[in-house]
């Protein structure tokens, strides 16, 4: 019973009136930082196109944009999905690559989830390389 005691008084009373309030105002606060973090932080997909384009392949120093591996990306809200590829399936420094893609990707204000899916489907050939970049290399 002592328990339910205060219980009963603070909800009726002024100073739980206040308590209230804050609490309001700190829910409110953080209310309109979800609000933001929902509606303006969502990322956008040229937002995700430039993360990925700070993922370099360590053998050939290129973007894998530019390169070509990335073959899809999708924002659904919050969430992030991309499909890419590698130069080829024995690639050693896949598995860097791809972490380093999700890091980046989650590095973004307001990202929820994100999935990075290999793919083989097409195979990534030298065609899929940006234009602008085969001229450089001399492909």
């Amino acid at each position: 019973m002592t328990d339910e005691t205060p219980t009963a008084p603070e909800t009726p009373t002024p100073a739980a009136a206040p308590s209230g309030d804050a609490a309001a105002g700190d829910a409110a606060a953080g209310d309109a930082a979800a609000g933001d973090a929902a509606a303006g932080d969502a990322p956008t997909l040229d937002q995700v196109k430039l993360a990925l384009r700070r993922v370099k392949d360590p053998e050939l120093n290129l973007n894998i944009v530019d390169l070509g591996l990335v073959y899809d990306m999708a924002v659904d809200g919050r969430d992030v999905r991309i499909d890419m590829s590698l130069t080829s399936p024995g690639c050693p420094s896949g598995p860097e690559i791809m972490g380093e893609a999700e890091q980046q990707l989650r590095a973004l204000p307001g990202v929820g989830d994100v999935v990075v899916n290999l793919v083989w489907s097409p195979p990534w050939t030298p065609e899929r390389i940006e234009p602008r970049v085969r001229a450089y290399l001399g492909f």
